[in-house]
């Protein structure tokens, strides 16, 4: 929109077009009158939005431009946490502008973005960073919220849990169930109770309806995953067909891996199914190498109890850690199945 003046006014997108599988990685706000989405397939979205106009993204565009941005909030501090191309916890308790008022700063950065490159950007400005990224969301496009940390406190009593990040359609319906829809539910809910019933979920929960969110900001943040995944112009109807395309996404996946073995070390291995009726089910095993059997062995593991669904998508995955010795420690082996949105 900012490269053509001809997109500025009508209901834009960017995705796939060419076919019945193809999705939206993101769309204009004047899309999403209309009810159109990221991740929504293109299909639905034409329907939604009959004039709505699909475009190809151009991913070198945007990283240079992300590079841009970075560049931007380094000059303000070097407490910066990339989330995305677009997305960025920054601490500012050390910057000296603005007489240190957080407030102040965001909005110069806001306004520094747009003098700059000509684009908007939404900021949301809290003690932590879990309400931050809430706050950010609170006001787009182009606006800006402030939670002071004396307004923490009636801010979190009426905080839906479904805007917490993590806080998923499925744990959303779960919790639904125990009549837990706000973080006020939550500090009346017995701790011990909540966290029986969602373990680590739960736990976090717990610290976020009372505001609290230790994390820093980790400007070195690793990389704690790899994954590969591919949406198929057809539903696969077979394991058979499942095992050959999961092999070639283990070829992908063992080159990237190759790019960080130097000094990461795989601790576990995992695969994701996406069905025709877009339920998802992934499992996982605690692994220290890279194997195409044990992929294939979590596929069958899922596809025993879903045997009769075409899938749409497949992914294999491996969680990493920092190496730290020429030894790993040998790694017991488990199954987790999970279900999520």
């Amino acid at each position: 929109m900012r490269d053509n003046p001809e997109y500025q006014h009508i209901p834009l997108a960017i995705g796939g077009k060419s076919d019945h599988r193809a999705v939206l990685s993101t769309c204009n706000y004047l899309a999403r009158e209309f009810g159109v989405r990221s991740a929504m397939p293109s299909f639905k979205a034409k329907q939604l939005c009959p004039d709505l106009l699909i475009i190809p993204g151009r991913m070198q565009i945007y990283l240079q431009v992300s590079k841009k941005i970075k560049e931007i909030f380094f000059r303000y501090t070097d407490l910066v946490e990339p989330l995305s191309l677009d997305e960025a916890f920054l601490d500012v308790s050390g910057c000296t502008l603005f007489n240190g008022s957080a407030t102040y700063i965001a909005q110069d950065i806001r306004r520094t973005i747009f003098t700059e490159l000509n684009l908007t950007a939404s900021a949301g400005v809290a003690p932590c960073k879990f309400l931050a990224k809430i706050a950010s969301d609170e006001n787009k496009p182009n606006g800006q919220c402030v939670i002071t940390p004396a307004q923490v406190d009636p801010f979190i009593k009426t905080l839906a849990l479904k805007k917490i990040p993590g806080v998923g359609k499925v744990a959303q319906q779960k919790l639904a169930l125990h009549g837990l829809f706000t973080c006020l539910d939550v500090q009346q809910y017995p701790a011990e109770k909540l966290l029986l019933e969602f373990g680590k979920l739960g736990a976090s929960l717990i610290s976020y309806s009372q505001g609290i969110d230790n994390r820093v900001v980790e400007p070195n943040r690793e990389r704690k995953s790899l994954a590969v995944e591919h949406t198929f112009a057809k539903d696969l109807i077979s394991e058979v067909h499942c095992l050959e395309k999961i092999a070639l996404c283990y070829d992908e996946l063992k080159r990237r891996w190759q790019k960080v073995s130097s000094d990461k070390v795989i601790i576990k291995v995992g695969v994701k199914v996406k069905f025709a009726d877009f339920t998802i089910k992934s499992a996982e095993r605690k692994s220290a190498e890279l194997s195409l059997p044990m992929f294939n062995i979590l596929l069958h593991h899922l596809l025993v109890s879903n045997y009769d669904k075409p899938i749409r998508l497949l992914g294999i995955s491996v969680g990493l850690a920092q190496r730290s010795g020429d030894n790993q420690q040998a790694v017991q082996l488990s199954f987790i199945d999970n279900g999520f949105s």
